[in-house]
């Protein structure tokens, strides 16, 4: 098993693997980043959406990180982070800007949200359009 020959302090596989009888899995979100606790998860999913969005432009041009610099008005290595998902430096007004730049539209839509007790959605929620 590599795990336990790389000295790994997680039991094995199979143990991790193991569903308990009766026993209930913790109920998650919508957000897997607020799941995991991260403090400003719904920013983060937005930047990730907002990537994926700009990846997938970048991806259908046929475009070098370069070129996608140029055209965005950013430097490369900001490109190869958005291309890594590696969006702690990068804010979510660039990342929409630089969607602009691609002959995108991006809509901000504010509309009030729902109490929890009505079980509805506060916060940001960033869909991108295919």
């Amino acid at each position: 098993d590599r795990e336990a020959a790389e000295g790994s302090s997680c039991p094995p596989r199979a143990e991790r693997e193991k569903v308990v009888e009766g026993s209930a899995a913790p109920r998650g979100t919508d957000n897997v980043l607020a799941d995991l606790g991260f403090a400003d998860a719904e920013e983060l999913s937005a930047k990730a959406a907002l990537a994926v969005k700009l990846n997938d432009l970048i991806d259908k041009r046929g475009l070098s990180q370069t070129e996608a610099a140029a055209l965005i008005g950013t430097t490369q290595p900001k490109v190869s982070q958005i291309r890594r998902y590696k969006l702690q430096n990068i804010s979510l007004e660039r990342l929409m800007q630089a969607l602009v730049a691609l002959d995108q539209h991006v809509e901000i839509v504010v509309r009030p949200g729902r109490s929890s007790r009505q079980g509805g959605a506060r916060g940001i929620t960033v869909v991108a359009a295919t």
